[in-house]
């Protein structure tokens, strides 16, 4: 593994979001998802951290990773507890599992959260070593236009059911507020979602 210099403050006791994801492109529901992470979990920082291609994704209609990182940290601009990052990269992993094991060894000060849409709930199932993921650390799903009910279906609600305190994992909790319907789906394929920014 790559030394890895922190993207932004790390101390003991803080505890960061982690929100994962292609960001093809990054937009309003990213920062919704963020934003109601901050306030309801009482994170200090959320930590985008945008993947140079998603195992699960097309490359064919992805943007390049540099691209994809430029046009998050434009839409972040000046929110200091939203840290927009390449780590991936530096670290050479590909799945989030890797990911998340390489930043717990590298910064085992920090409480980190798994922030995931209930969008990416519905299929998280798909994901190399899943349950390895919750059992490593919390997981908070936000709930997301169009994917309510996905809780209700997902392998990973079924699994973890009784797990919803986010203390020591596995525990997966479902966070609620004012949703916001933008979609990197819609927006790349023209169409102009409520919310969208």
């Amino acid at each position: 593994m790559n030394w890895l210099r922190p993207p932004g403050p790390v101390a003991r006791g803080l505890r960061i979001g982690l929100l994962g994801g292609s960001f093809n492109p990054a937009h309003a529901g990213h920062l919704y998802v963020s934003e109601i992470a901050l306030k309801r979990l009482s994170l200090d920082y959320v930590w985008w951290l945008v993947a140079g291609q998603n195992p699960l994704k097309s490359a064919s209609d992805m943007a390049s990773a540099d691209k994809r990182l430029v046009g998050a940290r434009a839409l972040v601009g000046r929110r200091p507890r939203l840290i927009v990052s390449d780590l991936e990269k530096t670290l050479g992993t590909r799945y989030t599992i890797d990911t998340l094991k390489a930043l717990r060894r590298r910064f085992p000060e920090v409480q980190f959260i798994w922030l995931m849409g209930t969008d990416n709930l519905a299929q998280f199932h798909r994901w190399k070593r899943w349950t390895e993921i919750a059992a490593l650390m919390p997981i908070a799903v936000i709930v997301r236009p169009g994917s309510v009910l996905a809780q209700l279906n997902a392998k990973a609600m079924q699994r973890f059911a009784r797990q919803t305190r986010l203390r020591k994992p596995p525990a997966i909790a479902s966070v609620d507020g004012r949703r916001n319907e933008a979609s990197a789906t819609a927006i790349r394929s023209g169409v102009r979602s409520k919310g969208s920014a």
